[in-house]
């Protein structure tokens, strides 16, 4: 019986004890299950806090598209919201796993309440054979029963309210795996939002990256736009400079042509009327009965207009090679006083005719009047400066003179003439230009003489300049080094100066080759004295097959443009079969570069027209050592 009852306390102890380990355990899973519910909340809430985030996330971005202006500031906050969004990460992961953790110590508790309930279970059946057993020993123990059956009485209704114990927990464990399959359904919903949420932000990052990309291709391409823009600026203002060029350019144009056109004009009246004294006055010779002081006369006006006519031609030629930069500078010792005395006696009649005083002044010692120059051009800037004051002067006086200044001497032609007007001082130096251009001018000339005077001037390595006062005249100087280099002069030692010389050889053989009969008849005229036998060409075809047929010509003076065959290509054939003739090339074009490619071409010597009555005889005297002049 003893041993009865301290069995039944033991057993009542430890299902005391089980019951309190029991509330215990329940007490614990209702504190973890309040503690899961609070994750819950805490999740849940930072769900939405991210979902928040993502939407200002989502704000600031749209803002970011439409605000490139203010895209580094929303970056920097775009980066600080990654940053806490990353860190939230890190706490929900921690949360996460300190749910796992709580999940697994539930788990563990839920094997620990199966375990007790299994225990309990071997308990209650252990204890059901032990009443058993009590029901078998009832008759021997009817005290202890009835002590036992209120015992048992408290037991059953202990094992009744640990049955409805027991029922409430299944029910709780039920409803806490409900709970935790939701719990882990909520798990893997919110581990598929956290990926989601993760490929939403790498989509993010990726996306920020392709923005800042963008943002630098923009950046980019605006340099690029900036300096396109500059580019194209710099294109417009050479534009509009090149079209400020080609309107400059085209009114120049349209002043050259309108200068041409007047200098033409001009150059038909220039050659018009000497050709007209010419030709009338050389009809005027036909008439009967003329005496010979009236045949003089109209021969010196035939002259006179000749002249005229032929310093035209010297002006339109020299303007020309002026043009073509074709000009050459021979230089040698000149005696400037020379010069100005003979400038001043050929114009003195002009100007005793005009009732003008003419006179030239020198300050110079007799050793720097002698310097080194193109003494031709010299005399040439000279002559036309005088004669275009000579040309401007009505009354007073013409002085003309130079001093010397450095390693320069400056001229000077000063007259009281008509003068000219201030704007007109630098025009009257250009090409076609003039001081009048009406057709009302009451000046003869081309307009050509000053603009040659300054190329030359330009040419020599100095400067011309005029000051004028309209109605009281005007004074032009130019500049000229004192000392110029002296080019090499070439001299041929076989060139005979003395047209008096002594000589005496036979008579030569001529062809002349001329397609105008007036030319030929006064080339044959020339050279009659010096020839035995005259033969004529037309052309250069006819010219090389006389050759062929006369291989004993000792000269043949070509001309160079001719039909049918040049003189060139005639000089050509000729030098092919014979090599010892003496060619003479003789033209009316007369420009620099036409000699050296005579003498290249196969020529022994170069004339041009107009010929000189000296110009002959200086041919043969170079070319033929023993002429006889008869």
């Amino acid at each position: 019986m003893i041993y009865m009852d301290n069995t039944n306390e033991k057993r009542a102890a430890e299902l005391v004890i089980a019951n309190l380990e029991l509330d215990f355990q329940n007490e614990e899973k209702e504190k973890r299950a309040a503690e899961l519910i609070i994750a819950n909340i805490e999740l849940a809430f930072q769900n939405e806090e991210k979902e928040k985030r993502a939407a200002e996330l989502a704000i600031a971005n749209k803002e970011l598209a439409f605000q490139n202006v203010e895209k580094e500031k929303r970056a920097a906050e775009l980066i600080i919201a990654n940053e806490q969004l990353a860190f939230q990460n890190k706490v929900k992961e921690k949360r996460a796993a300190e749910l796992i953790i709580a999940n697994k110590e539930l788990a563990f508790q839920n094997r620990e309440k199966e375990r007790r309930a299994a225990e309990l279970i071997i308990a209650n059946e252990e204890l059901a054979y032990q009443n058993n057993v009590k029901e078998k020993r009832a008759a021997e123990l009817v005290i202890a029963n009835e002590e036992l059956a209120f015992q048992n009485e408290e037991k059953e209704k202990r094992a009744a309210e640990l049955v409805i114990a027991n029922e409430e927990l299944a029910f709780q464990n039920e409803v806490k795996e409900k709970r935790a399959a939701e719990l882990i359904i909520a798990n893997k919903e919110l581990a598929f939002q956290n990926e989601v949420k993760e490929k939403r932000a790498a989509e993010l990052v990726v996306a920020n990256i392709e923005l800042a990309f963008q943002n630098e291709e923009k950046e980019k391409r605006a340099a690029e736009l900036i300096i396109a823009n500059k580019e194209l600026a710099f294109q417009n203002e050479e534009k509009e400079k090149r079209a400020a060029e080609l309107i400059i350019a085209k009114e120049r144009a349209e002043e050259s042509d309108r200068l041409k056109s007047a200098f033409l004009a001009n150059m038909s009246h220039e050659i018009r009327t000497p050709m007209n004294g010419i030709l009338g006055f050389a009809g005027l010779l036909k008439i009967p009965n003329l005496t010979g002081e009236k045949q003089q006369e109209y021969i010196r006006i035939i002259e006179n207009s000749g002249k005229r006519m032929l310093n035209i031609i010297n002006d339109i030629v020299s303007i020309s090679k002026i043009e073509s930069g074709i000009l050459e500078v021979n230089i040698s010792e000149s005696n400037i006083n020379s010069q100005m005395e003979y400038i001043q006696n050929i114009f003195m009649a002009e100007t005793e005719k005009k009732g003008i005083l003419l006179f030239s002044k020198n300050s110079l010692s007799a050793k720097d009047v002698i310097i080194n120059t193109d003494k031709e051009k010299l005399y040439a800037i000279l002559t036309n400066l005088v004669k275009n004051a000579i040309k401007f002067t009505h009354e007073g006086s013409i002085e003309f003179g130079f001093t010397k200044k450095g390693t320069f001497l400056e001229f000077y032609v000063k007259d009281t003439g008509v003068g000219i007007p201030q704007e007109q001082t630098t025009l009257i130096f250009e090409r076609f230009r003039q001081g009048s251009e009406s057709l009302s001018r009451n000046y003869e000339g081309a307009g050509l003489g000053l603009s040659i005077s300054k190329a030359y001037v330009e040419l020599l390595g100095g400067n011309i300049w005029v000051e004028s006062i309209t109605g009281k005249g005007s004074t032009f100087y130019f500049t000229i080094p004192s000392n110029a280099k002296q080019n090499e002069i070439l001299v041929d030692k076989d060139v005979v100066a003395d047209s008096d010389k002594k000589n005496k050889i036979n008579k030569l053989k001529i062809l002349i080759t001329e397609d105008d009969e007036t030319t030929e008849k006064l080339i044959a005229i020339q050279i009659n004295k010096y020839s035995k036998e005259v033969l004529i060409a037309r052309n250069g075809v006819e010219a090389v097959q006389i050759c062929r047929d006369n291989p004993d010509i000792d000269l043949i003076l070509m001309d160079i443009k001719m039909p049918e065959m040049n003189g060139y290509e005639a000089t050509k054939q000729i030098r092919q079969f014979n090599k010892k003739v003496i060619i003479v090339a003789q033209t009316a074009f007369a420009l620099l570069g036409d000699k050296e490619k005579s003498i290249d071409i196969g020529f022994n010597d170069y004339i041009s027209k107009p010929f000189k009555n000296v110009t002959f005889t200086e041919l043969m005297e170079k070319h033929f050592k023993n002429v006889a002049k008869n």
